[in-house]
């Protein structure tokens, strides 16, 4: 019998909606533990609680500088197959990217991880 991990029913209720993001990794920043330099801005939602007991991550898509916080609109949810940690993908407002842009820009992270991506609409 396969148990998928629980996820956090809370990540997808963001999903069009404006969100304020505090950022602990930003672009150009290295990784705590691991080797890798963050390609993007990368941070959490202050507040909201994932399964893995801690805050939401986010990804922070459209912005080239490094900043400290960002609030901008939740156009997708990475949900992880084989890992509780779900990421909400944040960019401008009226900026987009597609679902091949967002794998992408995300892989120095996500290529360890088997996931889909969730939009409005698709929550299921």
């Amino acid at each position: 019998m396969i148990v998928k991990p629980p996820h956090n029913p809370q990540s997808t209720a963001f999903l069009g909606r404006r969100v304020f993001a505090q950022i602990d990794r930003p672009l150009g920043s290295k990784h705590p533990t691991w080797e890798s330099i963050y390609p993007l801005n990368y941070g959490y939602i202050p507040g909201v609680i994932s399964p893995d007991g801690e805050e939401l991550d986010a990804y922070i898509l459209g912005v080239s500088v490094p900043v400290e916080s960002f609030t901008g609109h939740c156009i997708a949810v990475i949900r992880r197959l084989d890992d509780s940690d779900d990421k909400l993908i944040l960019a401008p407002e009226g900026m987009n990217f597609s679902d091949e842009e967002i794998r992408s820009l995300t892989h120095f992270q996500e290529r360890f991880f088997a996931s889909i991506i969730i939009r409005e609409g698709n929550e299921t």
